[in-house]
């Protein structure tokens, strides 16, 4: 395994999990995708100290299905913290094809680097969950509480069941171990450096390649579904910030959401329609109803945050669309799409 991005910055003040120490290394797992380029971001805005290393993983520096090599990647850098990122991802209709393969890779992922903090003397460990991860049947807002309380979706089993078992593990490795790993639980992640992919991308990244192709072939921008589900969307930035947050201050290995409020939420077709007009799109936006339209709505409660965060402010959606779409018209050769 070889490190292509290490990167020093400040080492702030630690939470009471971490003790001075001489050297600092934070490793984070799927470090080059959009979140893991937002906390890259985000800590380079940061004083920079020799007592902190950060490596930003890629898939070139090892495969993390295989327990071998993810040794080899705890064995040169000898991380003290890691933020575990990687994950095999997709949207609604590619996590629908493709059950057994979420739940088999994911799986094996999170075993091989959650124990392998274990072994290699990690001392905190700060694993990202997901929203999809909760049950269909639940009242709403949803909050941390509620993660075990019923099956999830089954438009996306496979992922979900292998996301909480990050959570279940989190509990036994303290259990067992006396061990600080914890997650957060962010809503649905957009922003620069996302994939952009129509077919397997999440939603907002796929409707602004969309928006681009309709307005260069001069076509209608076509949404899936009917553009009703509510969903809450956080710049990546803000979650990345928000990431190291919890690294350095946030002492429970109960999981925490990291999301905007509740009044944040927005409609699909909403979303379609505010990157018609960063995008200056003169045409009509229509919605597909015969494709499937996944959960209605997620609304989750950043309640904990808010009580440790009180003041936090967030990039709001539109301004948020519009600097995602402004990247991605300025990086379209290079764009993950």
């Amino acid at each position: 395994a070889r490190c292509s991005n290490t990167v020093p910055t400040s080492s702030g003040a630690w939470g009471r999990c971490s003790e001075a120490m001489s050297k600092t290394t934070i490793l984070v797992t799927g470090g080059t995708g959009l979140y893991g380029k937002a906390i890259e971001a985000v800590i380079k805005k940061t004083e920079e100290t020799k007592d902190e290393t950060w490596v930003f993983l890629s898939s070139k520096d090892g495969n993390l299905v295989n327990r071998l090599e993810v040794e080899a990647i705890f064995e040169k850098h000898k991380p003290t913290h890691c933020i575990h990122l990687a994950a095999k991802v997709g949207g609604l209709f590619h996590n629908l094809r493709k059950k057994v393969d979420f739940y088999r890779e994911n799986t094996l992922i999170n075993d091989n680097v959650m124990e392998c903090c274990r072994i290699y003397g990690v001392k905190k460990l700060v694993s990202c969950l997901s929203t999809c991860i909760f049950p269909d049947k639940t009242p709403y807002p949803i909050d941390e509480t509620m993660v075990h309380n019923g099956p999830p979706h089954t438009s996306n089993m496979g992922y979900s069941v292998a996301k909480r078992m990050i959570d279940v593990l989190n509990h036994c490795y303290k259990d067992q171990y006396g061990l600080e790993y914890t997650s957060v639980i962010p809503t649905n992640i957009y922003g620069p450096h996302d994939n952009f992919c129509i077919e397997d991308g999440h939603v907002i990244p796929g409707l602004i390649h969309k928006c681009y192709t309709a307005k260069r072939d001069g076509t209608d921008f076509v949404i899936w579904g009917s553009g009703s589900p509510l969903r809450q969307f956080i710049y990546s930035e803000d979650l990345a910030d928000l990431t190291v947050w919890v690294l350095r201050h946030y002492d429970s290995i109960e999981p925490i959401i990291l999301s905007p409020d509740e009044e944040a939420e927005v409609s699909i077709k909403d979303v379609a329609e505010m990157i018609a007009e960063a995008m200056s799109f003169q045409g009509k936006v229509v919605c597909d109803t015969t494709k499937a339209d996944g959960q209605f709505k997620k609304t989750a409660s950043n309640k904990k945050l808010r009580t440790l965060r009180p003041d936090y402010k967030f990039v709001s959606i539109k301004e948020g669309i519009q600097k995602s779409v402004d990247w991605f018209l300025a990086n379209y050769e290079t764009a993950r799409k």
